[in-house]
């Protein structure tokens, strides 16, 4: 079966010009189906099941580059994913759950279940725990939530914070300011927050202190008013600056804490507070807990064959 739609250089310009050709690829591959584009003209070819469910989805990607948001690969994996499993693909849907960035005409999207479970625990509780291996999106999603409560006036400012293990957060001997200080220790949060926001305006913003790079120590004392904070690496914080940090959360104000207790860099011996906190806070009704594992690895396709590998290699170790 062939399938044809036709393009207008000023709606389908990701079509026509080649930068959703990645996209398309990813299509081919995933619904088993060959995608060709002529002038303003684009051919899909295969069984027809599959070229149906293509073009719809084709037209889908359509509908939301016209609203001015450039769709990913990454961004329809999940739902192709779902698509091999016998589910309906939805890009609209999708899209809805979607947070927009406006800055930068991005749409974060969440990829699976446990992706989606977390947005919708950011956005309904106070206190959240995203717990899981690296790449499932922990960090990124926190962040993306963050800008987007900043950009709605949800709240005033934005505090990232993160444990600086390897300097066993005594800083003062370090050179330079505070900034200079923590700034090896924040660099995923500012690789995050650049991605989303342009490193002018953010830039800016940090230095008018509205979103503010905190390591865990100078944390004592404060009270965080009308704030969105995440507490990034927290696997490698003591017992006790965890319920210093958890004591912090002022009125107006939302936390996301993340961390991967597999990857606990303290010294040996000494418990992890996010470990400890886990179970001390699993039976508060209004605090979340999300657990990721490896499914919801969202990074190239061989960080997930490593971090299984890495698990059955460890679960051999223990003798288990």
């Amino acid at each position: 079966m062939k399938a044809e739609i036709n393009l207008n250089d000023e709606d389908d310009y990701p079509f026509i010009h080649g930068s959703a050709d990645k996209t398309l690829r990813f299509i081919e591959k995933a619904l088993s189906v060959e995608i060709g584009i002529r002038g303003d003209r684009l051919f899909i070819y295969g069984d027809e099941d599959n070229v149906s469910e293509a073009e719809r989805l084709i037209n889908e990607i359509r509908d939301i580059n016209k609203k001015g948001y450039l769709l990913k690969p990454e961004d329809i994996s999940g739902s192709l994913k779902e698509f091999a499993e016998g589910k309906p693909i939805s890009i609209k849907r999708i899209f809805e759950k979607g947070i927009s960035i406006p800055s930068k005409k991005r749409l974060i999207i969440p990829k699976t279940e446990n992706q989606q479970m977390y947005l919708d625990a950011i956005n309904s509780y106070d206190v959240v725990f995203g717990i899981g291996p690296a790449g499932t999106g922990k960090t990124y999603l926190a962040m993306a939530m963050a800008i987007h409560s900043y950009l709605n006036k949800k709240v005033s400012r934005i505090v990232l914070v993160r444990p600086a293990v390897e300097a066993g957060e005594k800083l003062g001997f370090l050179p330079g300011d505070i900034e200079e200080k923590v700034s090896p220790y924040i660099r995923p949060l500012y690789d995050a927050l650049f991605d989303m926001m342009e490193i002018e305006r953010a830039s800016k913003l940090i230095e008018k202190g509205v979103i503010e790079i905190a390591p865990l120590a100078f944390m004592r004392g404060r009270t965080l008013n009308d704030s969105f904070i995440i507490l990034d690496e927290a696997q490698n914080t003591t017992s006790e600056q965890m319920k210093m940090y958890l004591t912090r959360l002022g009125f107006s104000s939302k936390t996301v804490i993340t961390g991967d207790i597999t990857q606990i860099d303290l010294p040996y011996g000494k418990p992890s507070g996010l470990v400890e906190a886990i179970k001390v806070c699993q039976d508060i009704e209004d605090i979340k807990i999300v657990h990721f594992t490896d499914k919801d690895v969202v990074r190239h396709r061989l960080v997930q064959e490593i971090v299984k590998a890495y698990e059955r290699y460890e679960k051999r170790s223990n003798g288990e």
